[in-house]
């Protein structure tokens, strides 16, 4: 700081004396106005906050198929289901009409590669909005609005599924994931310092916002890898290898060909089998089901990445989670149903739900072989009742555990086929299968 003085200046022991005269007066306002200033700039940094200033806070959310949904209320308007995803980095929001009708303000234009590697998305780019999570804040968040509606989630989750809250969600603070209560724990940056009892603790690298750890797979053949794997709560798989990114991942001679999950731009279409087991930090996972996927036109990305593969909700929702980005670790317990088997689809059919209407379930494909197709299946069957249990009281998570619990077990389902795309003319029929286990 400079002072100039006048001409005519007093002498030392009066300069030294009032220049401490006056910052001694003004000291107090300095300080405030410092401390105000470096508030101000941390509360304007985007990311997830607290409310109020408590080291936790509890967010209840929905689980399907052990994905999660929470409720999210953007710029003030009515709260929409949003699926958690840390395999994402950007908020996304699945409509521009939606968009449209939130009043959201838009800067630019981008293309999005669709996960088939083939189709091409365009998405508006949303720059400044407020999330509100209940007893968590979204400060200047950034949100991707696809201009082309897409609604294949709520077809494939079988609830209504807005959007996807990104990595931003888990960016500055510690985030427990409790799928046996359907809980999310979100915990002051400086708490979570020591390892709570019971977990164990894996390095976790964060790579383009990304989260990714090690793991050990023992394959089929009885050799090795030790993958690095991207954390993905968004994705329904259980462990996803991509045999392009190295010759060591070897196929099982026992799989089957299907499509293994609906994203954004696509469906990926691959092959389903299994590796002897999973370990993560001293828990083993035996005879998990993996999905080995077609390598496409995105595969350069994921090759890139350094990454071989990733673990889902399939293998996540065993565990209970604590994501603790500012410390580079992933904490890691088991949950309640760790040690369940895998177990896949045993009638053959995909099932669908039609978006936006009263839990009206198709059969989007049949599996050639299997028991549903044996006795008469058809795709684009509409399901009326199952066991005599009409259709509209299922929750779609719930048809698809009937459906791989038990081999042996039967099934009696009453179907509507409609003549073509005149959905006036039907007819009604009733079949009669038995589960079995076809991997």
């Amino acid at each position: 700081m400079t002072f100039h003085l006048k001409p005519k200046k007093p002498s030392n022991l009066f300069v030294t004396s009032g220049f401490h005269h006056y910052m001694n007066k003004r000291l107090p306002l300095f300080l405030f106005l410092l401390l105000a200033t470096q508030f101000l700039c941390i509360a304007q940094v985007p990311g997830f906050f607290m409310k109020e200033d408590k080291r936790k806070v509890v967010i209840p959310f929905y689980a399907s198929n052990s994905l999660i949904i929470i409720p999210v209320s953007i710029n003030g308007n009515t709260p929409l289901n949003f699926l958690v995803d840390t395999g994402v980095r950007s908020n996304i929001l699945f409509s521009k009409i939606l968009g449209d009708a939130l009043e959201l303000d838009y800067t630019r234009r981008l293309k999005l590669v669709g996960a088939d590697g083939n189709d091409d998305l365009m998405a508006s780019v949303s720059p400044i909005n407020h999330f509100d999570v209940g007893p968590v804040e979204g400060i200047f968040q950034s949100l991707l609005v696809l201009e082309d509606e897409f609604l294949e989630l709520e077809s494939v989750i079988g609830v209504p599924i807005y959007g996807i809250l990104g990595s931003e969600f888990f960016k500055f603070n510690p985030v427990k994931i409790n799928y046996d209560k359907g809980e999310i724990t979100f915990f002051r940056t400086s708490a979570m310092k020591w390892k709570p009892p019971f977990y164990r603790k894996l390095d976790m690298s964060i790579d383009d916002n990304k989260p990714y750890i090690n793991a050990e797979v023992r394959q089929k053949d009885g050799s090795f890898i030790y993958p690095k794997l991207l954390i993905d709560t968004g994705a329904n798989h259980g462990l996803l290898l991509n045999r392009e990114t190295t010759d060591d991942i070897t196929m099982p001679t026992l799989f089957i060909e299907s499509a293994l999950g609906q994203s954004l731009g696509g469906v990926l279409y691959g092959f389903i089998g299994r590796v002897d087991y999973l370990r993560l930090a001293n828990f083993k996972l035996d005879e998990v089901l993996t999905s080995y996927p077609n390598e496409t036109p995105f595969s350069y990305v994921i090759q890139n990445s350094g990454r071989y593969g990733s673990l889902g909700a399939e293998v996540l929702g065993r565990t209970r989670l604590i994501f603790d980005y500012p410390r580079n670790r992933l904490l890691v317990r088991k949950a309640e149903n760790f040690y369940m088997p895998f177990e896949y689809d045993m009638s053959g059919m995909s099932l669908k739900k039609i978006p936006n209407d009263d839990n009206r379930i198709y059969v989007s494909e049949i599996r050639a072989g299997s028991p549903a197709q044996r006795v008469g299946v058809l795709a684009f069957d509409e399901i009326l009742t199952i066991n005599k249990v009409p259709t509209f009281i299922w929750e779609l998570g719930e048809i698809n555990k009937l459906l791989r619990s038990k081999a042996g077990k039967e099934i009696i389902i009453e179907i509507r086929r409609y003549e073509g795309d005149d959905i006036t003319k039907w007819e009604d029929h009733k079949f009669t299968f038995t589960l079995r286990k076809q991997i």
